[in-house]
């Protein structure tokens, strides 16, 4: 697309002044914005931002939840051809020192007390942050830090100097152009020093638009906006395609209140990463089990039913009457209540990416009636490469090449990637551009897969992360994870194995789902530590570890893979700690290499090991949790097809 974001951003405040152009929901009401309330907001703020001394080019950092006004400031920072720079709004304080003095960025937005709090306390590291503005003035009334002042100061200073320059905003937009530099992400850094990566106007909303044609999106959706805007796929559905295609986006209270403004909102176009959707299973599975005899027997005999003909009749395929008639009856019984339930009622299109999800949890939302599709991407290639067709939708396969991209495979089975949506670069790291983009412009994505007779992509696990067992055996560890992570009694796993002579996997247990079943066994604990460590909760583990085993029996790649030891660990991974990324995927590295006593104990025939673990609370203060923890054999089969 030849445009920017705030080009487009006029052009709908021209044409549907009135229209929503979001909803935010405060003290319990949803409060709407119309495009041309925006565009007037985005005004103040850019002619506020201006006389601050935010110049074409800056780096300008934003942190915070999804708001208004937040969405906003990076409007009016890329219509002064300034760059917005989100970072993720839990991320600890030290965590930022690093992209902000990367970028050079002298101004900041915060959303709150605890952004400005967090930026203020690296102020001293980076001498060059001289000017913050935050949006909420709770708790800051006696703040008196030079270079911090408020949104509201920062509008009505603009709000003057629009009045003596009329024509100042439209002049700055008119002065952009679709190939400059509209944002940077940085990258989760799972393997070292975060990465800024850089895009234009014209690759976000080229993917954008792209995704959009592909689904037949238009102004008429309703998009929940609660992931990170750090996230560049939170910023590819809530930012890009709607300013692409002017659908209403719907910001939620808190996180706290995302389940009840998802089912007061009803979305039609839905994203989400698979945890979110294992969390859901989650608490769904939690509530059957709490339900009577009745409702759980009825709920397990047209789940079955929905499992053996929901996803046949979902991809149009024949489908015996008698089963048609079960399955209508089970939809207005369970599967339509259930989707209430889980707000999505409404949902047309719901879409999942970021990492794999478990074909199980896939299947199960497909087979109450959910058109959720995987699709396949990166920051570095602003999200869209593959999607699924709705009549063509696999769970073992991640779609077609979007319009105007190529895929190759490389002869060590890497997936390469060619689109108009490539990232320009690393910001001042040519180093690392030049190992992902090569000379003849394709992407480097690291990822291992290949296309299968379709023409759709099936990607086995991360090319660095797929291994081999001293047997040779293929080991993907992310595969095995997924499988594992399907029961809503694990929150997490870590799969071990390359280059050893088994598969060993450390689990978290998800703390609600257990803690509920062992409350309804009358299992007393003290908390997550204790509960971990019951024989009762082992044996839980086990059983589905076992189921895992059987699966992966019976596929012939994989049956070498299967689990023969594991360990429940005392504490949840974190992001804190260091043992999982912003965005919630696993750093199998570090964790093996910081918990190297407990891999050495699983490998070295143990059967207990004392740990003792260093933990960051919410409060900053540090920790320690101790245990011993017990180490279990889990039961292995033979491969189906050997057994034949």
């Amino acid at each position: 697309m030849d445009t920017t974001f705030p080009r487009l951003l006029l052009q709908h405040a021209a044409h549907r002044p009135a229209a929503a152009a979001m909803r935010e929901k405060e003290y319990g009401i949803w409060q709407a914005l119309s495009w041309a309330e925006l565009a007037r907001m985005v005004d103040h703020l850019a002619c506020g931002m201006h006389q601050a001394g935010l110049r074409r080019g800056e780096h300008m950092v934003v942190v915070g939840t999804n708001r208004p006004r937040l969405y906003a400031t990076m409007l009016a920072a890329q219509a002064l051809g300034a760059i917005p720079v989100p970072l993720y709004q839990d991320a600890a304080a030290t965590e930022c020192v690093f992209p902000i003095n990367n970028a050079e960025v002298r101004f900041a937005l915060a959303e709150d007390q605890e952004q400005v709090d967090k930026l203020l306390e690296i102020r001293p590291q980076c001498p060059q942050l001289s000017t913050i503005f935050y949006d909420d003035p709770r708790g800051l009334r006696n703040y008196a830090e030079s270079g911090l002042s408020s949104m509201d100061d920062l509008m009505a200073a603009g709000e003057a100097f629009g009045r003596e320059h009329p024509g100042f905003l439209q002049g700055q937009v008119d002065a952009g152009a679709a190939d400059d530099v509209a944002a940077m992400f940085f990258t989760s850094g799972t393997t070292g020093q975060p990465k800024g990566v850089v895009h234009t106007h014209r690759t976000l909303l080229d993917r954008a638009q792209a995704g959009a044609e592909f689904d037949k999106l238009t102004e008429k959706e309703e998009v929940l906006a609660y992931m990170p805007p750090a996230w560049v796929g939170q910023n590819i559905f809530s930012y890009a395609q709607w300013l692409a295609c002017g659908y209403v986006v719907n910001c939620p209270e808190s996180a706290g209140t995302v389940m009840i403004d998802l089912k007061e909102i009803g979305p039609t176009y839905y994203f989400a990463p698979p945890r979110v959707f294992e969390g859901l299973l989650t608490s769904v599975m939690i509530r059957m089990e709490d339900a009577s005899a009745i409702k759980r027997k009825m709920f397990h005999a047209f789940m079955d039913v929905a499992r053996r003909v929901g996803t046949a009749m979902r991809a149009g395929q024949p489908v015996g009457a008698l089963d048609r008639v079960k399955y209508a009856i089970g939809n207005f019984m369970v599967y339509g209540p259930l989707r209430n339930n889980l707000g999505m009622s409404r949902v047309r299109v719901a879409y999942t990416a970021g990492e794999a999800i478990g074909p199980d949890l896939f299947t199960f939302y497909r087979a109450i009636g959910v058109n959720l599709k995987q699709l396949y991407g990166s920051t570095e290639t602003a999200v869209f490469v593959c999607m699924q067709p709705d009549h063509e939708v696999h769970a073992d396969t991640v779609g077609i090449p979007c319009r105007d991209v190529q895929l190759q495979v490389s002869d060590s089975g890497e997936i390469l990637v060619k689109s108009p949506g490539l990232l320009k670069e690393y910001y001042k790291n040519p180093q690392a551009t030049a190992e992902v983009k090569d000379q003849d412009g394709w992407y480097h994505t690291g990822d291992a897969g290949f296309l299968d007779a379709h023409g759709h992509l099936k990607i086995i696990d991360r090319a660095k992360d797929v291994g081999r067992l001293a047997d040779g055996s293929m080991f993907a560890p992310k595969y095995i994870e997924n499988k594992l992570k399907f029961f809503p009694h694990i929150k997490e796993a870590v799969a071990l194995g390359d280059r050893r002579d088994m598969v060993c996997v450390m689990v978290n247990i998800d703390f609600d789902a257990v803690g509920n079943w062992a409350e309804r066994r009358n299992l007393p604990y003290a908390g997550y530590t204790d509960l971990a460590q019951k024989p009762e909760v082992y044996q839980l583990i086990k059983e589905c570890i076992e189921k895992v085993n059987a699966d992966l029996a019976a596929d012939e790649k994989l049956a070498g893979s299967q689990v023969h030891r594991f360990l429940v660990l005392h504490k949840e991974l974190d992001a804190d700690d260091g043992e999982l990324t912003r965005t919630n995927k696993v750093r199998r590295g570090y964790i093996a290499e910081k918990y190297q006593s407990l891999v050495d104990a699983l490998y070295g025939g143990k059967t207990e090991q004392y740990i003792e673990t260093q933990v960051k609370f919410e409060d900053g203060r540090t920790g320690s949790v101790s245990a011993t923890l017990k180490i279990m054999d889990a039961r292995t089969y033979p491969p189906l097809k050997a057994a034949a």
